[in-house]
């Protein structure tokens, strides 16, 4: 009896043709919506892309013109302070469950929380951070926005830096351990370098997390349409101004807030392409 006559090789072989038609399926649904969106975006925000955006705040309403330079020098000051807060934490307690507690109980304790953090909704962190600075403080501020993006880049960070770091050999540790290295020796020496590719991944893609995100500034950072950099006060940035011009009946607004999310689309993509260059090199 040869393949082609045998019932069951012919009931198999229609399972996988049906599976892979779904899966197929499935696939360019998916990405025909993302094709919809991104063309959606670029066919409305590139028409109000010029350099007044870089250049020039944004304006009142019903006024003309005008662009998005505080908000886009805002959101990078947060993203910043808020990554330059969140990443050494992280890092540090993704090195203690690595290289210190990888067989305690207090690790997987602490994975769990970590866990649940990192799929937290990013608007319970607002809340959080609203109920534990900005209330306190008696207003809203740059500060208590900047510290709600580092609660959400510290999950993502542990949760890479432990993956990292486990995927280093014992063996490399262990030579250096043989060559009387002292354990922080080691791991600053040997392991970080050995990891060091999908340790700027991490970063770059808590990076890209944080920079759409638009629930937290919203009960922290808040917003306003000047030239602040002070952390104290509300500061202008690009999530919550493009939430509130593109709900606006002012077409200027609204094309503003179409050019802004091209924007932060662009840095995302920009930034998912580099992490995955680098992790893909520090792989080979």
């Amino acid at each position: 009896m040869t393949p082609n006559t045998n019932p069951y090789y012919a009931a198999r072989k229609r399972k996988n043709a049906i599976s892979m038609a779904l899966c197929v399926s499935a696939t360019l649904f998916g990405l025909t919506w993302l094709v919809l969106i991104l063309a959606t975006l670029l066919w409305n925000g590139i028409a109000g892309l010029n350099l007044a955006i870089f250049t020039e705040n944004t304006p009142p309403p019903n006024a003309g013109g005008g662009g998005l330079a505080n908000a886009i020098v805002g959101s990078l000051m947060l993203t910043a302070i808020g990554v330059a807060i969140g990443g050494p934490i992280g890092i540090l307690a993704g090195t203690y469950m690595a290289e210190y507690g990888r067989y305690n109980r207090v690790t997987s304790v602490i994975r769990f929380i970590n866990d649940i953090l990192l799929s937290a909704p990013s608007i319970i962190i607002g809340l959080f951070v609203y109920g534990a600075i900005v209330r306190p403080m008696g207003g809203f501020s740059g500060l208590a926005g900047a510290i709600a993006l580092a609660v959400i880049v510290i999950p993502v960070v542990v949760r890479t830096t432990e993956d990292m770091l486990l995927l280093v050999p014992n063996q490399i540790r262990e030579a250096a351990a043989a060559l009387g290295y002292p354990r922080s020796h080691v791991i600053r020496l040997v392991a970080y370098r050995a990891a060091r590719a999908g340790l700027i991944t991490g970063v770059l893609l808590a990076v890209a997390r944080i920079s759409g995100e638009t629930a937290p500034l919203l009960f922290t950072a808040l917003s306003n349409q000047f030239w602040n950099v002070d952390l104290t006060k509300t500061v202008a940035n690009l999530p919550v101004t493009i939430n509130n011009f593109i709900n606006s009946a002012d077409s200027n607004w609204k094309q503003l807030a179409w050019t802004g999310a091209l924007l932060i689309t662009a840095a995302v993509l920009t930034l998912s392409i580099a992490a995955r260059a680098i992790g893909g090199k520090g792989s080979k």
